[in-house]
Parts: structure tokens; C-alpha cells; sequence
């Protein structure tokens, strides 16, 4: 290979993990000769890393090769190449198929063979249209290369690193099992060398992701078993890094594999673990809940919540809902209304029911009209925004602390979060990316707050008396 380099550019959709999938095929890349590139337009090689949760998630992608394929012809009129990557879970999911629908495609890959890029890009230059699709017997994650120190610092000091992939719930609208996998967790030891590089590198809050993250049992570096708990613990201790996070979680695996609540126990024990849960139900209803194959009831849910909030009384909690799930009647949706209610969430994600081709509940009988699952999605849209905005108004007067990430939209302002996960505007003054600032929330502005330094704050009262 010649010495001159390449460019890469990777629009990922969906889920965080794709987000960090999306990062480490560009490490994965970075030894083959590519560098980051700040837009499409300007990449010799476009990686669409796609997500096959959302509604008409295949379609999108179709859409957007489309796009690509414009593109390339553009860039080919003034003699540049444009390669063509289709990874990610629509990719596992449609294989062969999106080669047959969208001319022009060089290769696709799964989320199990990323790691495997540079030299899948070298079969497909001397014969395009190269499918690798297959759940390889080696992690990824042994085979792929660190991000250098420079390229870690380009990207924040907020951080997102896997621990556990796929998933062996099998809910029957849900295609993670098929695309992704049996659940498997990293070993302890391979996270924690990853979390002090991040750290080394000026990263301080990470968020230990997986489809399951709270069914995380990799081997210890004591070479027992660990649970979420145990490797929360140890992350939390890593020098320079001063806030945890983990997402997504099953209510099922909240107990943890011993049945000891270890996890609700660390909320109460670790300060480095921010209050914020993301715990799905994704229905009220126990009847649509037994048909959606989540093992649990709305009872078993508040319990849960019930336990985190006993340990931890300020944390905040986030879910996922899905309305119009086949069968759902009038009765059902009005649970998972009071649910929402009873529980009260500081954010959620909420979504119609659309079928996933394979999976059991595309097979179910008693389809919700469209009509009626826009009118529900509505409702309960409304009533988490009011939710979610009662929620930050409460912020309103607090002393809060606030991790600074990146510029603000204003000159002279920075952005950062709060260990709710709310954003934060504020008077940038002396603060850098990665300081921890104490912020007197002073207002709320639309989906974000507003606040002032305390030290700002003292110092103005000082100079007025």
C-alpha cells in the first residue's frame, strides 16, 4: 500500500452502541491509511453503520444509498473515488439482498465482523459486492486496534465503551438476537485497559453500553465471574474518571445473577455512579407484556423502581414504550398511561409498533390501524414532555454539578451535563472540556437549562454588595 492516505467518513443511526461501533471501525481503519473525514462529501470511503430498531429501518437505508450513489458520481467527475460500506444491523439482517437491491454497494458487514474492515475492503477492490455476515469464533474487540491519544482527545471528554453485546430475551418484536447475537460479555481486564487509555487521554464520564448491559458476566480479573455491579465498581476507581454510566438494561436482570440487588447497591454505594437509569418496559399492560415475551409485569417493574429509589432518592429515571403492539386494546394503552403516571420519567423514548420481517410478533393477528397508534404515540409523547419538562423546571434554583463537554451555541458560552443527563448552557469564564463546575441552574430553555458558575455568582455579590 502506497503512503498516501485516505478519508473516511461514518454516518451511524440508532442506538449508542452504534455510535461506538461507528468509532472503532474508524480505529479499526485508521492502520489501513484512513483518517476521519468531517463530511460525506468529502470521504473516500462512506460507511452507512445502520440500525434496524426504528420503523422502516431497511427503507431508510435503501433511501439514503441512494444518496451516496449521487454522491459518488459527483466526486467521480472530479477523478475521485468513493467506496461503498454497508455495516451494522441492517446489514446482518438483509445481506446478500441489499447487494441486489442497491447497485453500486463494495461490501457488507455485520456488527460481528467490523474488525475485519481493512481486509474486507481489500477483497471487494478486485471483486465488489463482498458479504461478510457471519458470527466469527474470535471478539472483535481482541482484534481491534486502540484509538491513538489525539483521536480520543478529537472526541470529547464523555466516552461510550461496549462491555456486553447481543441478547437472549427474545422479545417477539425485537431483531437484536438475530443481528446481533447470543448475549457474550468483554472480560473485565480488556474494558478496564480501555477505560485507563480513555481516562489517560482526558476522557472523565464513561457509559458502559450493551443490549443488555445489566446481564454483563465477564471474567473478572481475579478470573471469577463479575457482575455489572462489580466492574462499575472497578471502572469507577480508574484514576481521572468521575462519572459512570450504563445503558440499556432489563428489568429482569436488575436482581443480578445472584438475586443480591448488587447493582441497586451500587447506586446507593458509588458516588461516581450518576443517579439516571434507563430501564425499559415498554408496556403497562401484563397482557401485552406477556405477549412481547418480557417476563415481567408492571408490578415487577414498580418494585424495581421502587428499590433503585430507596437506595438512590434523587435518581432520575428513562424508559422505552411501544404503542400499537398487536392486541394492544384501548384498556391496555390506558395502563401503560397510568404507568407513566405512577412511575414519572425524566425522559423516554416512545414509538409505534412496526413489524420486524422474522421475528414472532410480525406473525400476530389483531394489527393495531395506523390511525389509532399515531393517536396513542400522541398522547403518550404529550405526557412524557410534560414529564420531562416538570423535570427540569424542578432543577430551577439548584446547585448542580456540571461536566463541561463543548462549546455552547452562544459565543463565550460552554455546553455541558448534568448527572441527570440534562444539558447545560452556561458563561464559559475560565471553565474547560472535562472540568466538573458547580452551576446554579437559573432558568430552562426549551429541551436544555440555563445556569451560573457559583463562583461567578459569589463574585457578583461581592462586587455588589
Amino acid at each position: 500500500m502506497s503512503g498516501e492516505r485516505k478519508t473516511v467518513f461514518v454516518k451511524s443511526y440508532g442506538c449508542q452502541m452504534n455510535a461506538y461501533d461507528a468509532q472503532r471501525m474508524a480505529d479499526a481503519l485508521a492502520p489501513a491509511g484512513y483518517d476521519e473525514a468531517a463530511a460525506m462529501e468529502d470521504a473516500d470511503l462512506v460507511v452507512l453503520n445502520t440500525c434496524h430498531i426504528r420503523e422502516k429501518a431497511a427503507e431508510k437505508v435503501y433511501s439514503e444509498l441512494g444518496r451516496v450513489r449521487e454522491l459518488r458520481k459527483e466526486r467521480a467527475l472530479r477523478g475521485l473515488d468513493t467506496g461503498i460500506v454497508v455495516a451494522g444491523c441492517v446489514a446482518q439482517a438483509e445481506g446478500a439482498e441489499i447487494l441486489r437491491r442497491a447497485r453500486g454497494v463494495d461490501l457488507v458487514v455485520g456488527p460481528q465482523s467490523y474488525h475485519r474492515l481493512p481486509e474486507l475492503l481489500e477483497q471487494a477492490r478486485s471483486r465488489p459486492g463482498v458479504v461478510d455476515t457471519d458470527f466469527p469464533a474470535e471478539s472483535k474487540f481482541d482484534a481491534l486496534p486502540a484509538a491513538s491519544r489525539d483521536r480520543t482527545r478529537a472526541r470529547g471528554v464523555s466516552a461510550f465503551v461496549t462491555v456486553q453485546e447481543g441478547c437472549d430475551k427474545f422479545c417477539t418484536f425485537c431483531v437484536v438476537p438475530y443481528t446481533r447475537g447470543a448475549e457474550t460479555s468483554r472480560p473485565a481486564s480488556a474494558i478496564l485497559a480501555e477505560v485507563r487509555r480513555l481516562a489517560e487521554a482526558g476522557v472523565r464520564e464513561v457509559t458502559l453500553l450493551g443490549q443488555n448491559v445489566n446481564a454483563y458476566h465477564g471474567e473478572g480479573t481475579d478470573g471469577g465471574d463479575w457482575s455489572l455491579a462489580r466492574l462499575i465498581r472497578a471502572v469507577a476507581a480508574t484514576p481521572g474518571i468521575a462519572r459512570v454510566r450504563y445503558t440499556t438494561s432489563h428489568p429482569l436482570d436488575m436482581a443480578g445473577p445472584n438475586g443480591d440487588w448488587e447493582l441497586v447497591a451500587a447506586h446507593r454505594d458509588v458516588p461516581e455512579l450518576m443517579p439516571f437509569l434507563h430501564l425499559p418496559v415498554q408496556s403497562g399492560s401484563d397482557r401485552i407484556l406477556a405477549a412481547m415475551n418480557r417476563r415481567h409485569t408492571r408490578d415487577d417493574y414498580r418494585r424495581i423502581v421502587e428499590r433503585v429509589r430507596e437506595a438512590r432518592p434523587d435518581v432520575a429515571l428513562s424508559s422505552d414504550f411501544i404503542v400499537g403492539f398487536p392486541g394492544e386494546s384501548d384498556g391496555d394503552f390506558d395502563d401503560t398511561m397510568r404507568l407513566v403516571e405512577e412511575i414519572g420519567f425524566a425522559s423516554a423514548y416512545s414509538f409505534k409498533y412496526s413489524e420486524r420481517p422474522g421475528t414472532p410478533a410480525a406473525e400476530m393477528d389483531a394489527k393495531i390501524p395506523e390511525a389509532v397508534k399515531t393517536e396513542r404515540l400522541a398522547a403518550l409523547q404529550a405526557l412524557i414532555e410534560r414529564q420531562f419538562q416538570d423535570f427540569n423546571a424542578a432543577t430551577v434554583g439548584r446547585t448542580v454539578d456540571v461536566l463541561v463537554e463543548k462549546p455552547g451555541r452562544h459565543p463565550g458560552q460552554v455546553s455541558g451535563k448534568s448527572p441527570w443527563l440534562q444539558a447545560v448552557a452556561l458563561e464559559a469564564g475560565d471553565a474547560r472540556f472535562g472540568d466538573i463546575v458547580s452551576v446554579r441552574i437559573t432558568g430552562t430553555g426549551g429541551h436544555s437549562l440555563l445556569g451560573e458558575r457559583e463562583a461567578a455568582l459569589r463574585e457578583r455579590r461581592a462586587l455588589t454588595g
